[in-house]
C-alpha cells in the first residue's frame, strides 16, 4: 500500500492547491489527466529506446564489432489509449528495417479497452454513426465509423461458434417457432429480410435460443432447412413432444417432417383473432367469452363438449368462424395433454414474441441494419440477454394467471 506522509508546513505549504482543488475539483482532475498524458508517452517512448538497445546489442554511441545495424533515427506514430486519449510517440528506427517494438506493437492503433467499449455501445443500442459521434469525448479522439466497423467485425467469430454451437447431450422437449423482419441493406438496395428464430425448453424446463436464421417465414423449405440444421448439431428429433407456432404457410408440415413423434399447439390468441375477425363488432365480445370456454376447457373432453356448444350457437349466424375454429380445434388444445403446471406458456406463441419485441426495440434506433452478419451479433447478444433472464424465471407455473377481461379480447402477454 502506497502511504502519504506530509508534515505540517507542508501542508500549509499546500494549502491554497488543496482549496483550489475542492472548488473546482474536475477541473483539477482534467489538468492532472492532461499531465499524465506527455508522462506516459515519454515512458512508452523510453522503453521503446531500450528495446532498441536490445535489438542491436548495444547502448546508443556504444562502439562494438563488427556492428553492421545502426539506428536510423525516428517515425512519428498515433495511438489511442483508454482513459488518456491519443499519445504521440516516436518509435526508433534501425537501418535494416528489422525492428519491431512489442511495446507498442503495429498492429495496434486503438487501446484494445476500447474496442471492447466500442462493441458495448453498438450491442447496448447506438448505432456506428452515434458511436463515432460520442468517440472524441469518451475516449479522445474521434473514431471513423470505419473504426467502429473494424472493431464490430471481431464479434462475427464468437457470434457464429454461439450460433452453431453443439446441441448433442441436452432433451428439448418444446420448440417454440417464429419469424421476424428487419429493413437490412444487402449491396445498394435496402430490403426487408426475415429471421427464423427457434426457441427450444429442455427437460429441466430451461429456455435456450437455438436458432437465428435468415429465410423466408412462410417458406416450407426455410424451415427445413432450419430443422434440419438443428439435427445436425446434435438435437435428438425424437425428444421433441410439442411446437408451439402461428399459422405461418407450410411451417407446420416442416416441424411434422422433422419431428415425427411431436405435436403441433397453435397459438390461441392469433387463432382467436382469426376467429372474431369474422364476427360482426357488437357480438365479438359474447363470442370471445364462449371461445374462451373452448381454450380454457381444462381437459381435453371438456375442451370438445365446449366446442359442440360453440358450433351449435353460432354455426347458423358465423359460419366462416365457426369453421375456422373447428379446423384447426386439435391443434389449439393439444397443449392440455401435457403438465398443467406448463399450460400458461404452451397455450400461445408469447414467449418467441417476446424475444421478437426485444430483437425489434434493439434495432429500432438503427432503422436500417448493415447486413446479415450485424443483424445475427445484435440478435445473438439480446438472446444471450434474454436466456440470463429466463434463469430466474421458472416455465412452470404454480396456476393460470388470469387475463384481463376481455380488453381487447385476445392479446399477446408483455
Amino acid at each position: 500500500m502506497l502511504t502519504v506522509q506530509l508534515s505540517v508546513p507542508e501542508l500549509k505549504a499546500h494549502a491554497q492547491a488543496i482549496r483550489e482543488m475542492a472548488q473546482d475539483p474536475m477541473t483539477t482532475l482534467q489538468t492532472l489527466a492532461g499531465d499524465l498524458r506527455p508522462r506516459f508517452e515519454g515512458w512508452l517512448n523510453d522503453l521503446m529506446r531500450a528495446e532498441l538497445a536490445l535489438h542491436l546489442g548495444r547502448e546508443p554511441y556504444e562502439r562494438k564489432t563488427p556492428s553492421k545495424n545502426h539506428r536510423n533515427g525516428y517515425r512519428d506514430r498515433r495511438v489511442t489509449v483508454k482513459g488518456l486519449g491519443t499519445l504521440e510517440l516516436r518509435v526508433p528506427r534501425d537501418r535494416e528495417g528489422g525492428f519491431r517494438s512489442g511495446v507498442v506493437p503495429e498492429r495496434i492503433q486503438v487501446d484494445p479497452r476500447i474496442e471492447q467499449d466500442l462493441q458495448m455501445l453498438f450491442l447496448g443500442g447506438a448505432s456506428t454513426r452515434t458511436v463515432e459521434l460520442m468517440s472524441e469525448r469518451l475516449f479522445g479522439r474521434r473514431l471513423s465509423s470505419g473504426e467502429v466497423s473494424k472493431a464490430n467485425q471481431k464479434l462475427l467469430e464468437p457470434v457464429d461458434r454461439w450460433r452453431n454451437r453443439s446441441l448433442a447431450g441436452e432433451k428439448f422437449l418444446y420448440l417454440f417457432l417464429d419469424g421476424t423482419n428487419f429493413s437490412m441493406r444487402r449491396g445498394d438496395e435496402v430490403v426487408k429480410q426475415c429471421v427464423l428464430v427457434v426457441i427450444g425448453v429442455n427437460e429441466d424446463r430451461q429456455r435456450q435460443v437455438l436458432a437465428l436464421q435468415a429465410g423466408d417465414k412462410e417458406s416450407k423449405t426455410a424451415w427445413k432447412a432450419v430443422f434440419s440444421d438443428l439435427v445436425r448439431r446434435g438435437l435428438d428429433p425424437s425428444s421433441i413432444q410439442l411446437g408451439i407456432m402461428d399459422g405461418l404457410p407450410g411451417l407446420e408440415d416442416a416441424f411434422l417432417s422433422a419431428f415425427r413423434q411431436g405435436k403441433v399447439q397453435r397459438c390461441q390468441v392469433h387463432k382467436a383473432q382469426n376467429v372474431l375477425a369474422k364476427v360482426r363488432k357488437k357480438d365479438r365480445q359474447t363470442v370471445a367469452e364462449d371461445l374462451r370456454r373452448v381454450f380454457y376447457a381444462g381437459s381435453p373432453l371438456a375442451a370438445k363438449q365446449a366446442l359442440e356448444a360453440f358450433v351449435a350457437k353460432w354455426k347458423a349466424m358465423y359460419p366462416d368462424a365457426v369453421k375456422c375454429l373447428v379446423k384447426d380445434f386439435e391443434a389449439v388444445t393439444a397443449y392440455l395433454e401435457f403438465p398443467e403446471l406448463e399450460w400458461m406458456h404452451l397455450r400461445t406463441t408469447n414467449l418467441i414474441e417476446r424475444l421478437n419485441k426485444e430483437f425489434k426495440r434493439r434495432t429500432k434506433p438503427m432503422e436500417i441494419v448493415a447486413g446479415e452478419n450485424s443483424v445475427y451479433t445484435i440478435l445473438a447478444f439480446v438472446a444471450m440477454k434474454m436466456e440470463m433472464s429466463w434463469r430466474n424465471a421458472p416455465f412452470r407455473n404454480s396456476g393460470f394467471r388470469k387475463l384481463k377481461p376481455f380488453a381487447g379480447y385476445f392479446t399477446h402477454e408483455s
